[in-house]
């Protein structure tokens, strides 16, 4: 009986609810531009401009920026997310109305007309590095595959790793007196942009190793393998890649770490190799087939069209991404790498600039300033 009055019970509150008249439809939450343009003028215009352009460089545009963009930006500065101490306390005075005020105002203003916003063709990293390969050419070959003995390939290898090389050279912390002469007065992008170019290369397999045996090699490579990769064949930008590599060269790399190479954990390794050994383990890692670095993209305008997907102009609306065309170089630059380094939050953003160099979130800032604000 219990069970039969709690279902009539359960029946009829449900009947009740069904004709119920349903409530009024909330009305959407809408900006007050007047609003936002008297906190704008009052707040920010020191450094945002009457018009929404950035008063000096690494300052942002702000004007016809995405206005949901805007208002997600403003809550980061007010909830501590992003670090800008004026901002941080700026936001905090403000209201939720505030922030939606101002950031309607701004996305209700033109576009800033950026005198240096020309629309042309940036050359690419790549495309630098390759000019700069060519003083490279006469030993290590136009395209990075070496021919001479003792000499390494630098084509499919690991660009942060070249980098890091290139400065052990010019500080002396390798032997070779033509390679501490050669780049000596590059600046650090350049040879980023050189070693793009390189890593980008397909290589190809060097001669068969003169001395040594592959097979003794192969087990003795198994703690190489750790950080070399299986194979020889590195995952990470700074660790080089050995596949393929010139059996002389190799021997005489892992040689140098007794004597003047700095690495503790190369050097506490090769110390208990023997010279037959080390000739065994080049004799492997040269009979292994070599495979490139992660593609590098061939312009910067092949690397834009990914991040148009949600930046351009033309995006969905709903896409909580900044227009990026037309504004200012530095600021992109310095936003750039604040995403990559882990001090901006986003996890999307993080991951895909990660792999970047500075050389690269260089000419992709200069390619996005140089395109006209829509």
């Amino acid at each position: 009986m219990k069970n039969l009055l709690l279902g009539i019970v359960l029946t009829l509150l449900a009947l009740a609810a069904c004709t119920e008249k349903p409530g009024p439809t909330p009305k959407p939450v809408t900006a007050d531009i007047a609003a936002g343009k008297v906190i704008a003028e009052r707040d920010c215009k020191a450094c945002h401009g009457a018009n929404g352009g950035g008063v000096a460089p690494a300052i942002p545009h702000l004007a016809a920026q995405r206005e949901s963009y805007l208002l997600a930006s403003l809550k980061e500065y007010k909830d501590g997310k992003r670090a800008h101490a004026a901002l941080k306390d700026m936001t905090k005075q403000m209201s939720e109305s505030d922030l939606r005020n101002v950031a309607a105002y701004f996305a209700s203003l033109p576009p800033v007309a950026n005198p240096t916003a020309q629309d042309i063709k940036h050359s690419s990293p790549y495309e630098q590095g390759k000019a700069q390969a060519a003083a490279c050419a006469g030993c290590h070959g136009a395209d990075g595959n070496a021919k001479t003995p003792g000499t390494p390939s630098l084509a499919g290898q690991q660009p942060h790793y070249l980098v890091a090389a290139i400065h052990e050279y010019h500080q002396g912390d390798r032997k070779t007196g033509s390679m501490k002469s050669q780049l000596r007065d590059s600046d650090p992008l350049e040879l980023e942009n050189l070693a793009l170019y390189f890593a980008a290369q397909t290589p190809t397999q060097r001669a068969p190793a003169s001395r040594g045996d592959p097979v003794a090699g192969e087990p003795l490579s198994a703690m190489c393998g750790g950080c070399h990769g299986a194979g020889g064949v590195s995952s990470d930008a700074a660790t080089p890649s050995l596949a393929g590599q010139d059996a002389r060269y190799l021997a005489d790399a892992i040689r140098a770490y007794r004597k003047t190479r700095q690495n503790w954990g190369m050097q506490r390794y090769v110390s208990g190799l023997s010279d037959k050994d080390i000739d065994n383990i080049s004799a492997f890692y040269a009979a292994q087939k070599p495979r490139a670095a992660d593609q590098v993209p061939s312009s910067t305008q092949e690397l834009a069209a990914k991040c148009d997907r949600c930046h351009d102009a033309e995006a969905t609306a709903s896409i909580s991404a900044p227009k990026m065309r037309g504004q200012d170089k530095d600021y992109l630059v310095m936003a750039l790498r604040a995403y990559r380094d882990g001090k901006r939050e986003s996890t999307t953003m993080h991951s895909m600039s990660f792999p970047y160099s500075n050389a690269i979130i260089e000419g992709l800032a200069s390619w996005y300033a140089s395109q006209p604000a829509k």
